[in-house]
């Protein structure tokens, strides 16, 4: 009799997938977080370095070579630095950050794990986003509308009690919705005699951050904080705005000048605004205060460096600002004034309960889709005899590409020895070449935005926030060099005119 033999079945091991770990850092006023953010050469995804000793990050348990996957709630491994660097700034003086270690990271990107699925994987399923929430007292009807019951058993706990079609209620607020901060201040401390007093001195308006109660449960069962920055905007009186402007014959058509708040603070005031300017049509206005130029923070620089930053920007510019009661409303807050402004990416992961923002309160994403149509459109008018040509190509022209399943079929690189940056690489036939680029053409705006003076990481900043339609402008590489000693700085002059510490945009 013959043996019988068996296929053999080879053994699979289970892989597990690598743990995220939450951190919550808590600073004081004026301390640092006191870790480092990077992005090293051959290392993928944003790095935790050079961490303070005893400084927040180190108390929270940050480690050096974490790859930060999160921050409040939004997933930032696929977002550039500068804009991790934002989010970090704008959320105060409390961060939460979702970290794998570098060997979990290492791991997960040699097992081809996808992040955003081993993040959500993280998350407790159910939660909602806590709702910021800004009520005022009726007083013919009701008050606030709203009561705030100790829970029976939980010390700190305290559960919303509403009257139907009472103020609380109109400004977001739900019945048996949980209070976790009232004006800036934590209740977990409060009594609920302390509370209720806390509640009569706020006057005819009161700042509620709430969250409802099986989110809650959720958040405590794990030890995680709920925080502002994780926070819907519900009936907020004042909100920053994202003002997308195209350099005009006469520059953008609004007066900037230093000034003080009443606590001493130094502002950038917009003084004036001419009428039918590009400031004016995007819905600037006299009086108000110029927080961000591109989505950098311009608070703490002088007005000769704002106006700088300004120039540098042209012909494109996205302006953050704020009326200066809003200034105020936050920083008695303790909040950042640009925390619910029309934000960068990730606004999709919250839960939205406020209408979208108007035309005026752009996300950067619609900016660029906005610009990359404008562009199409002008595209498709030019005249190809109406440009200069050098080497038989357009000395400039303007090509809009469409990402095809390989990406768009290019790569950029730094001009050696000098400024500016060039496509190095075309892939023959894939949409950049399609689209009319050729190697060596140097790169003069991208999605609507000047970079012939930025950095090869701006550009790609810009790219990958355009997604999948990118608009450049290019110049032929022998014109460029023709160009090297010509500058464009959009400022209009006005020296003879101006006082010290206004100028003319």
């Amino acid at each position: 009799m013959k043996p019988t033999y068996l296929p053999l079945i080879p053994r699979t091991e289970y892989v597990s997938k690598p743990t995220p770990r939450l951190c919550f850092l808590r600073r004081d006023e004026g301390e640092r977080y006191g870790f480092n953010l990077t992005e090293e050469r051959g290392s993928r995804g944003h790095l935790v370095r050079k961490l303070a000793s005893r400084g927040a990050a180190e108390r929270s348990g940050l480690r050096d070579g974490d790859r930060v996957l999160e921050v409040n709630g939004l997933f930032v491994d696929d977002v550039s630095q500068a804009v991790m660097a934002r989010r970090i700034r704008i959320s105060g003086n409390q961060l939460c950050v979702l970290v794998l270690d570098q060997e979990g990271y290492e791991r997960a990107q040699a097992q081809g794990d996808d992040l955003l699925s081993l993040v959500k994987s993280h998350e407790m399923k159910g939660c909602k986003s806590p709702r910021l929430c800004h009520v005022t007292r009726n007083h013919s009807h009701s008050g606030l509308g709203a009561s705030f019951n100790p829970v029976e058993g939980e010390k700190g706990h305290f559960s919303v009690g509403l009257v139907h079609g009472g103020a609380a209620e109109k400004a977001g607020l739900r019945r048996g919705d949980r209070l976790v901060w009232m004006n800036g201040a934590a209740v977990s401390d409060l009594t609920h005699s302390a509370l209720t007093k806390m509640v009569k001195k706020c006057g005819d308006h009161i700042i509620l951050l709430v969250v409802d109660s099986e989110t809650e449960k959720k958040y405590v069962q794990q030890k995680w904080p709920i925080l502002p920055a994780m926070a819907v905007p519900c009936n907020l009186p004042h909100r920053a705005r994202s003002l997308a402007l195209a350099l005009g014959p006469h520059g953008y058509g609004f007066l900037l000048k230093e000034g003080k708040t009443s606590s001493g603070r130094t502002v950038h005031v917009v003084q004036e605004v001419h009428d039918d300017s590009p400031a004016q049509r995007a819905g600037m206005q006299a009086g108000e205060l110029l927080l961000e130029v591109d989505w950098e923070s311009v608070e703490s620089l002088a007005h000769k460096d704002v106006v700088e930053r300004v120039k540098l920007s042209s012909p494109q510019i996205t302006l953050t600002i704020i009326s200066a009661q809003g200034l105020d409303f936050y920083g008695k807050l303790g909040l950042s004034p640009v925390l619910f402004c029309g934000d960068e990416a990730g606004g999709e992961q919250q839960e939205r309960d406020t209408p979208l923002p108007s035309v005026t309160e752009e996300t950067p994403e619609q900016v660029v889709a906005s610009l990359c149509a404008s562009l199409e459109d002008s595209v498709a008018s030019l005249s190809a005899t109406s440009e200069e040509v050098v080497d038989g190509l357009p000395a400039q022209r303007h090509c809009v590409i469409e990402k095809g399943p390989l990406g768009f079929g290019l790569d950029f690189d730094s001009v050696q020895h000098t400024s500016g940056i060039v496509v190095s690489q075309v892939t023959p036939g894939g949409p950049g070449h399609r689209a009319g680029l050729a190697e060596g053409d140097v790169v003069v705006e991208v999605n609507g935005h000047n970079v012939e003076r930025k950095y090869l990481e701006d550009v790609l900043m810009l790219v990958k926030a355009g997604g999948k339609h990118l608009s450049l402008v290019v110049k032929n590489q022998s014109h460029h060099s023709n160009d090297q000693d010509q500058t464009c700085s959009g400022l209009e002059s006005h020296d003879s005119e101006e006082e010290a510490g206004d100028s003319f945009l």
